[in-house]
């Protein structure tokens, strides 16, 4: 049998998507695709549908790169409710229990998120896309099933408390990879003693990127309508990506090496860690790692246009 043919654009770089609230991740994703008429396309981590902000999304070459943002650190701005305790931790889910609530002063508050900062323990969700047996916990939770779920290790590098106002207040939040923001808010609630629940979420940050450069499915529709060009101008370059880490040039010897999948050896590279590959002309190549005898591995390497 002959290999399926793939319909669409060969089209490679990095939309910063401001998702819309309401749509999955890969609602956004699938729509966009179509837009640019792109055959390949991906995205970086999954927002809630009632999230929004920042999902970026990989397009051709750029999927390669994907893994890289999905394991970045994330920030968040999060808009809490106090006194009440939802199913799903956020407004979507049904109200398990109402508490007063008392006491709650702006000092006190900053005492109780000043816990959760530095490396905590999580219980994850049942209402989160992790899987038992095969099964989405989500998809057991609204079958009224409840798992044993394992406390995951997760980072919260900063918490900046915003506005308190009543039984409401928002935060901004800079965390590791796999932090679940609704079972910090919930967990908050508890120290407080009056429960809490996420009212809005959006995302401001994956990795190097941050929200000056998203843009709107209605940004991206209007450039469809202009053509190609006009989309593409939406694109971040493929290396954007990776672009805090240590850059290396390659001369045209060791970019032919490396290309062969054999680790080479280039002067004054760095001692150890991930690196952005360039060749002689300046071309993004890919990612490599220093291995331990000092020599540059290839990681993943990006086809020529």
């Amino acid at each position: 049998m002959g290999r399926r043919r793939q319909h669409g654009r060969d089209v490679s770089g990095i939309l910063l998507l401001d998702k819309p609230i309401g749509a999955t991740s890969n609602e956004a994703l699938q729509r966009a695709k179509r837009l640019f008429q792109a055959r390949k396309a991906g995205h970086t981590g999954s927002l809630d549908p009632l999230a929004d902000g920042l999902l970026p999304l990989c397009f051709g070459e750029a999927t390669k790169l994907s893994a890289y943002l999905l394991d970045a650190d994330k920030r968040y701005f999060v808009r809490v409710k106090l006194g009440v305790v939802t199913a799903t931790g956020d407004a979507e889910g049904e109200v398990l229990e109402r508490r007063p609530v008392e006491g709650v002063t702006r000092e006190r508050l900053e005492a109780t998120v000043a816990r959760f900062v530095g490396q905590i323990e999580q219980l994850p969700p049942m209402y989160s896309a992790l899987k038992h047996q095969g099964q989405r916990l989500y998809k057991l939770a609204r079958e009224g099933i409840e798992v044993e779920r394992e406390p995951r290790t997760v980072t919260i590098h900063a918490i900046a408390l915003g506005a308190l106002e009543a039984d409401e207040f928002e935060m901004d939040v800079r965390c590791s990879k796999g932090t679940y923001v609704r079972t910090l808010a919930e967990d908050i609630g508890a120290v407080l003693g009056c429960g809490a629940h996420v009212i809005g979420l959006r995302r401001t940050g994956v990795g190097p990127y941050g929200a000056d450069d998203m843009v709107t499915m209605g940004q991206i529709e209007d450039a469809a309508a202009e053509g190609t060009q006009a989309l593409d101008a939406l694109l971040l370059p493929l290396d954007s990506a990776v672009g805090h880490w240590p850059e290396v040039r390659l001369s045209q010897d060791a970019a032919y090496y490396l290309k062969m999948g054999q680790p080479v050896l280039v002067p004054r590279a760095p001692t150890s860690g991930l690196v952005r590959l360039y060749d002689a002309g300046g071309g993004f190549v890919g990612v490599g790692q220093i291995e331990d005898d000092g020599k540059v591995a290839p990681r993943r390497l990006m086809c020529a246009p």
